[in-house]
């Protein structure tokens, strides 16, 4: 997340290892010589590293929902007693993109040379984190990969229907400022000036409403390259920098969590998320000062990841989980209570997972709030902007009519 991310690029490597049996994989790095470092502290010895496009050679792009539905298919499949080669043959050649073909396949022939399934996942980092290589690992010790697996497509499932609820929310108001950017530029420098040639032949003074609206038509017919190279530049450089600064993404994280009605959405999310991730590492057995190590990763936000660390470092000292929550002093009354209960009951496990229901649909019910509030101001907004630019170039041929 920090400086280093800004040039990192996928690398495809070949190799083999000290008993000579040959691997590959795929590596997120800055460069080839950091591929190299890393795998030679691994014992590998690197034959060919190739630096891979976003797009898959199969010719595809490998998403956050094709992981979760092979995750679905695979522990379907194993609940029902397939065989766990036989069912990456299933899902791989029953798949409608090839680059998840191509990955299955991989790391099919991966578990056939004798790695664990773990293992093999941890070569694709940019597709199976660490919260899912470390669940897959829980799950293979203790015998229960079917069930860890159900857990893990559970989980995933519905942190990406927060995200897709979320991102469905925010997309129909930016698209329609967007959309009515656009209008009222093309007003400004087509249509006023030629409302301006009328005008001048009328002889008469101009209300001021229409006076100001034509000399913002001038800035704008002379400078319109500089408006839109500013604006398109400025929003470019701020997500460039939002994405590769951990400054920024501080600021902007607190920033966010801070914002009328948004913010609400935001945070009852990222603690849905955060109770939902917690709840699926400790129930596979995961020890909790582990599990926090991945819940900060799955956070989402700054400011949910800084005092999930908080909560480790306090929890590793022998602080209870509640106690070290209330000191961050960023979780509800509701949430800390549940947590007592779980852990005082020893079924924190499952107070973590109701917390993540009751969260889950808190957002659903905000999700539709929001988008009926946004409707009638997105409207007002419109009305006031477009309106109030048709009625200012209107005014004078008004005025004239009173006059005849």
């Amino acid at each position: 997340m920090g400086q280093s991310a800004a040039k990192e690029a996928v690398f495809v490597w070949e190799g083999t290892d000290k008993k000579g049996k040959k691997l590959k994989g795929e590596m997120k790095a800055s460069g080839q010589g950091f591929v190299n470092a890393s795998l030679r502290r691994q014992g590998i010895t690197v034959t060919k590293i190739k630096k891979q496009s976003a797009f898959s050679k199969a010719g595809g792009k490998v998403t956050a929902k094709d992981v979760t539905l092979f995750t679905r298919q695979l522990a379907t499949m194993m609940k029902a007693g397939v065989p766990l080669l036989q069912a990456f043959d299933i899902v791989g050649k029953g798949h409608s993109n090839p680059a998840v073909s191509k990955l299955l396949a991989d790391i099919k022939a991966d578990v056939e040379t004798g790695s664990s399934l773990s293992q093999s996942f941890r070569k694709y980092p940019l597709y199976f984190d660490n919260l899912y290589c470390n669940l897959v690992n829980a799950g293979e010790q203790a015998g229960i990969l079917d069930s860890l697996l159900d857990r893990l497509a559970t989980y995933m499932e519905k942190t990406q229907a927060i995200i897709g609820k979320i991102k469905s929310a925010l997309f129909y108001p930016i698209s329609i400022i967007v959309v009515a950017f656009v209008i009222t530029a093309i007003i400004m420098i087509f249509v006023i000036p030629a409302f301006k040639e009328l005008f001048s032949s009328f002889g008469a003074d101009l209300p001021a409403p229409t006076l100001i609206v034509m000399a913002i038509s001038d800035f704008f017919v002379r400078y319109w390259w500089a408006i839109f190279g500013t604006i398109g530049g400025g929003i470019w450089f701020f997500f460039y920098t939002w994405k590769r600064s951990e400054k920024m993404q501080d600021v902007m994280d607190r920033l966010l969590l801070k914002l009328p009605v948004f913010g609400h959405v935001i945070r009852i999310a990222t603690i849905a998320r955060f109770a939902r991730t917690l709840s699926t590492m400790f129930a596979a057995g995961v020890p909790l000062v582990d599990s926090l190590d991945s819940v900060a990763g799955a956070a989402g936000n700054r400011v949910y990841f800084d005092a999930t660390k908080r909560i480790q470092s306090e929890v590793s000292t022998g602080t209870s989980l509640t106690v070290a929550m209330q000191n961050t002093e960023v979780f509800p009354n509701m949430v800390l209570q549940m947590v007592a209960i779980g852990e005082e009951s020893g079924a924190l496990d499952s107070m973590l997972s109701k917390v993540a229901d009751f969260y889950e649909q808190e957002v659903d019910d905000a999700v539709e709030a929001l988008s009926s509030l946004m409707e009638p101001m997105i409207m007002v907004v419109l009305g006031t902007l477009i309106g109030g630019l048709v009625i200012a170039m209107y005014l004078p041929i008004f005025k004239m009519g009173q006059v005849v």
